[in-house]
C-alpha cells in the first residue's frame, strides 16, 4: 500500500452522498468491501409503513435477518434506533416487522442488516431468571453474560431417532395423574375459554412436577398475570428451577412470535443436555394472532376465520420442536393453553391443536361455574398415549371412571326436572350413588399435591369399594 493507511484499520470518512464514505475508500485504495467495510454500514431506507410492516428500499437481506432502523439522520452518530425483522418482499423491497414502537419513525431512515443470529444467553443462569423476547432481564436482576447464537426456529428432528415416549410423568394433579396419564416427552393441549382456571392449573403443575427444569413461555398474556404468575403461582422452589420468558399483549406481534421461539429454544438447550424439561406455553392461541397480525400486515390472504396459511404453517413447526430427541436421558414435555373464544371447541387455531398435538385437557366454563377446580371435563380430554403408559387394570379403571361420569351427565336434565324414578336403570342408580366421590376425585386445591402413585390408590379405592 503506498498510501500508508491499514486497510484492517481504516474507517473512511462521511461524504456528501455516501454516509460510509465506502465508494470513496474504494476509488482510493482499490480495496474490496469485505476489507474495509466498517462495522456501521446502513443498506437500505424506510421508504413506507403499512400497518405493523415497514417498507425499505435498497436492503440487502434474507428472512429472518435481524435489522436496525435509525430514527436520527446520521446512522454514525444515532442514538436512537428501532430492532425489526425481515419478515418478507414485494418486487425490490423488503418488508420489516418492528420489535418495539415505531414512534420516531421517518421516511427516509436508514436500515442497517445485522444478520440473522440472535443472541441470547443460554446456561445454568438462566434458572430463577424472568426474561423477555430477547433474553434481557426483566426481574431487575444482574444482566446475563455469555450470549450465543441461538436460531429461534430450532433444527429438524429425525422422527425415526427420537426416542419413545415409555415413562409416565408424575404433573402432581391427581385427575391428570390417574385418568389422562402423561409421558415424559409427550406434547398436551389444555383448551379452555377465559378465566376458567388455565394459569392455576399450570401453576399447579409448575410447582408439582417432577422436572429439573421448567420452562414458561407467557406470551400475549396481561401484563397482570405474568406479575401474579411469577410472584404468587411459582412457589420458591418451582421459581429456583424455572426460566420464565414473558412477552405480554402489549408486546409488538413479533415479540410474541420470538417469545415463544426463544421458551422452546431454551428448553431443546437443557433437553439436549439430558435433563427432564417441562415447558408450560401460555398461550398457542396467542403465539397464532401474532402471525396472524404479521402475515395480515404483509399483504398475505386470510383464509380461514381471518388466519392466513402461514399461521398453520407455523404451528407444527413450533409444537413438534418440543417431545423427546436423540438424547438418551434429555425429555420436554410441553402442556400448550389454547385459548377457545367463545367456548368454541371447533374453533381454528383449537381444531389444528388437536390435530398435531398427543392429547388434550378441555376445562369446562360450567363445571368452573359450579365451584370444582380444576375444572377438567373428563369425559371431553383424552390423553393419547395413557394406553402405552399404565397397566390394562389401571386403564380399565380409567374406562369406568368415565363410564360413570357420562352416564351421570346424560341424564342431568331428567334428574333435574325429576323425571327419573330410581330403579328403572341400574347403572344410573350407580352413577348417582357414586356422583359426590367421582366430583371429590376430581377436585383438588392448588397448594395439594397428589403423586402418580397417590392418584392411582385412590382411584382403585374408589372403583373397587366406592362404587
Amino acid at each position: 500500500m503506498s498510501h500508508g493507511i491499514d486497510p484492517l484499520r481504516f474507517e473512511p470518512p462521511a461524504v456528501s452522498g455516501h454516509p460510509t464514505g465506502l465508494n470513496w475508500a474504494r476509488g482510493l485504495m482499490g480495496l474490496t468491501a469485505r476489507v474495509i467495510r466498517p462495522s456501521f454500514e446502513p443498506e437500505g431506507r424506510v421508504v413506507r409503513v403499512v400497518g405493523l410492516a415497514l417498507e425499505a428500499s435498497g436492503l440487502r437481506a434474507a428472512i429472518g435477518d435481524q435489522c436496525r432502523v435509525f430514527l436520527d439522520a446520521d446512522p454514525l452518530t444515532a442514538t436512537r434506533w428501532v430492532d425489526a425483522e425481515v419478515v418478507g418482499f414485494a418486487g425490490q423491497n423488503t418488508y420489516l416487522m418492528p420489535l418495539e414502537s415505531m414512534r420516531g419513525l421517518a421516511p427516509g431512515c436508514w436500515v442497517q442488516n445485522l444478520g440473522a443470529a440472535v443472541r441470547v444467553p443460554l446456561g445454568d443462569d438462566l434458572l430463577g431468571r424472568v426474561l423477555d423476547a430477547r433474553g434481557q432481564p426483566l426481574d431487575g436482576g444482574v444482566p446475563l453474560f455469555g450470549e450465543v447464537p441461538v436460531d429461534l426456529q430450532g433444527r429438524g428432528n429425525n422422527p425415526l431417532k427420537r426416542r419413545p415416549i415409555r415413562e409416565p410423568l408424575d404433573v402432581g394433579v391427581r385427575a391428570i395423574n390417574a385418568l389422562l396419564t402423561v409421558g415424559r416427552g409427550q406434547r398436551m393441549g389444555i383448551f379452555a375459554g377465559s378465566g376458567v382456571g388455565k394459569s392455576v392449573l399450570l401453576g399447579m403443575m409448575t410447582r408439582y412436577t417432577e422436572a429439573e427444569v421448567i420452562v414458561v413461555g407467557l406470551i400475549g398474556e396481561r401484563g397482570r398475570e405474568v406479575r401474579e404468575f411469577v410472584a404468587e403461582i411459582l412457589d420458591e422452589s418451582a421459581r429456583s428451577r424455572a426460566v420464565v420468558i414473558a412477552a405480554p399483549a402489549d408486546a409488538s406481534p413479533l415479540m410474541r412470535l420470538h417469545g415463544a421461539n426463544l421458551a422452546t429454544a431454551i428448553a431443546e438447550y437443557f433437553r439436549d443436555r439430558g435433563q427432564q424439561v417441562l415447558l408450560l406455553m401460555d398461550s398457542l392461541t396467542r403465539y397464532a394472532q401474532a402471525q396472524r397480525e404479521i402475515g395480515l400486515a404483509i399483504g398475505e390472504p386470510p383464509a380461514t376465520k381471518g388466519y392466513p396459511p402461514s399461521v398453520f404453517a407455523r404451528l407444527p413447526a413450533l409444537v413438534e420442536r418440543a417431545g423427546n430427541g436423540e438424547s438418551a436421558t434429555g425429555s420436554m414435555t410441553a402442556f400448550y393453553t389454547v385459548l377457545v373464544e367463545g367456548d368454541d371447541q371447533n374453533d381454528p387455531i383449537a381444531d389444528a391443536a388437536r390435530a398435531i398435538l398427543d392429547g388434550h385437557i378441555v376445562l369446562s366454563r360450567a363445571i368452573a361455574e359450579r365451584g370444582r377446580y380444576p375444572a377438567i371435563d373428563i369425559e371431553a380430554s383424552i390423553s393419547r398415549l395413557a394406553p402405552a403408559l399404565i397397566d390394562p387394570e389401571q386403564l380399565d379403571m380409567t374406562h369406568r371412571f368415565k363410564q360413570l361420569m357420562s352416564t351421570y351427565n346424560q341424564s342431568r336434565d331428567l334428574l333435574a326436572v325429576g323425571a327419573y324414578r330410581r330403579g328403572q336403570d341400574v347403572r344410573l342408580d350407580r352413577a348417582i350413588d357414586a356422583q359426590p366421590d367421582l366430583e371429590a376425585f376430581l377436585r383438588q386445591p392448588i397448594d395439594e399435591r397428589a403423586s402418580l402413585a397417590e392418584s392411582f390408590d385412590a382411584l382403585d379405592a374408589l372403583m373397587h369399594h366406592g362404587t
